[in-house]
């Protein structure tokens, strides 16, 4: 049972979260929480994939540490998952201040209005 656990099976469970609240709420706030949601169990899954310690570069045999490309790519990502979620709260508070609605249906069916 506990080898069901693992960090890998976390960030899978914690993405499909993610995609659950995306595609069952029509809240904007609450997309913009699972599409935070999904970045941290992408980052997550990639990173305990490189949890396994493999020899740095070089033959030191006595010495073992992790691949630092897969970090480095991570912390990359985070600062892109990062401002794409500050964009799309400037969005939100945009969006909210012209049709004063969080829910998507809404603010389109409103915007058809005011389009005609």
């Amino acid at each position: 049972m506990l080898d069901l656990i693992t960090e890998e099976n976390t960030a899978i469970i914690l993405f499909f979260v993610g995609v659950y609240g995306l595609v069952a709420r029509r809240n904007m706030m609450k997309s913009i929480m699972s599409l935070a949601i999904m970045q941290a169990a992408i980052i997550l899954f990639f990173l305990s994939i490189n949890a396994a310690s493999y020899p740095p570069i070089g033959e030191s045999a006595t010495l073992s540490a992790s691949d630092p490309l897969p970090q480095a790519l991570m912390i990359t990502a985070v600062v892109i998952g990062m401002s794409i979620i500050g964009v799309s709260l400037i969005m939100f508070n945009t969006t909210y201040n012209v049709f004063k609605s969080t829910n998507w249906n809404k603010v389109k069916h409103m915007k058809e209005q005011n389009d005609d």
